[in-house]
């Protein structure tokens, strides 16, 4: 039948032991609720089975460089674990326990503190736990995907999705290996991808990557704020939106500014959002952060994401406890080790399979374009302090931009 009857199906997944990069793919759907385990509250200094959680993808075995990855990947999972306690000891040295504070909650604060910047040494490899509830048609959509993905462990992947999830809704994933249906779409992904990258071989090849801040604000609507309050009028009015819209922009600006605090009204707390009427003007972000960051910020699935492939260009990111923590020494061997090695595998032809081999602290670039209402999700979420300070930096800047460079100040 039409399409939508498979959104009346839904399935509880769990993908284990995905590498982060796979973790990614899984979560690129905006129709599905994820869970993914986290590097900040989970420690990998355990070794299950003798072998440290990282994946060894087929592309690298099968170009003879498995043995060099093993050693590269083995020592920064060596490194984070020796840090670990020490690295605790440090922060309960800077923030003694509050009396008021149960002892469990002091532990996990310190060590989520250890964890926190410390993630940075481990690689885009690291094993993750992803649980997914999704509806039929969101699967088919991901199935899709990860069919047309040049990675190997992703392709891998689906077929074992596939099989799990026919168990449970066989009827709505009848199309996803027909050859002339989903063989033909995940062809004509495959296939776009990469005519994009060969044209854009010729037309990009002799322009320089300039140097950039954290956070640019590239796109946004000058009539943005009188536009969202047209918006906001219009469900307690009779007249037509591009009546409202003229009105709006023949008032003051007290009173526009009256109508956005009565829209938004008295917020107890940050999940108290105003409507949709935020939804009438948005921004769009270049941002270039850490890769341990932008895992967080990549999961808010409303908002347009693209990313750029993972590697050691953009240089990588250094904690400032490193250095009176004494850890500053290993976490730059551990960085030139990854970028050594990341250049091994372009060299050998890895292509996309390289991103494995670099550390999470390297810096990836991204753009994240996103309407007022979710920016004021967002960068409410990701300014809380208990939250990682990458990404609390990206979002207060973000909130400085919307402010300042796009002038929306009452938005």
């Amino acid at each position: 039948g039409d399409d939508s009857v498979a959104q009346l199906g839904g399935v509880h997944l769990a993908c284990e032991q995905s590498s982060q990069i796979l973790a990614k793919v899984l979560e690129w759907g905006r129709l599905a609720a994820y869970l993914e385990q986290s590097t900040r509250y989970v420690p990998y200094d355990d070794q299950p089975g003798g072998r440290w959680r990282y994946v060894v993808p087929p592309e690298v075995e099968a170009a003879e460089l498995g043995r060099r990855y093993r050693q590269v990947l083995d020592r920064a999972f060596e490194t984070y674990s020796r840090w670990l306690d020490p690295m605790q000891a440090f922060y309960r040295e800077l923030y003694p326990k509050d009396p008021a504070d149960s002892d469990f909650v002091y532990r996990s604060t310190i060590r989520a503190k250890a964890c926190d910047t410390l993630r940075g040494l481990l690689p885009a490899a690291t094993r993750s736990n992803v649980g997914i509830y999704a509806t039929g048609q969101a699967y088919e959509q991901l199935l899709l995907r990860m069919r047309a993905n040049p990675l190997q462990e992703v392709r891998a992947f689906a077929d074992l999705v596939l099989e799990e999830l026919r168990k449970v809704i066989p009827a709505f994933l009848r199309r996803v290996d027909l050859p002339d249906r989903g063989g033909a779409w995940s062809e004509y992904l495959a296939r776009t991808r990469q005519d994009v990258q060969e044209v854009s071989a010729g037309v990009l090849a002799d322009e320089p990557a300039d140097q950039r801040p954290e956070v640019t604000l590239v796109d946004f609507d000058p009539d943005g704020e009188v536009k969202v309050v047209a918006a906001a009028l219009y469900s307690v009015s009779d007249l037509p939106d591009d009546a409202l819209l003229e009105r709006a922009r023949l008032m003051s600006e007290d009173d526009r500014a009256a109508v956005l605090r009565a829209y938004v009204g008295e917020r107890s707390n940050r999940r108290h959002r105003p409507g949709r009427a935020f939804e009438r003007t948005d921004y769009r972000f270049d941002v270039l952060c850490d890769y341990g960051a932008f895992r967080d910020l990549q999961r808010h699935r409303p908002l347009t994401m693209e990313w750029q492939e993972l590697g050691p260009l953009h240089g990588y990111e250094e904690p400032p406890e490193l250095e009176p923590a004494g850890a500053l020494e290993d976490w730059g061997r551990t960085m030139e080790e990854s970028a050594d090695l990341w250049g091994r595998l372009r060299a050998a032809g890895l292509g996309p399979a390289a991103q494995y081999a670099v550390s999470m602290a390297h810096r990836i670039r991204f753009v994240m374009q996103m309407n007022a209402r979710e920016a004021m999700h967002l960068i409410e979420l990701r300014t809380t302090p208990q939250g990682h300070p990458v990404y609390r930096r990206v979002a207060q800047e973000m909130h400085h931009l919307i402010a300042e460079g796009a002038g929306h100040r009452a938005i």
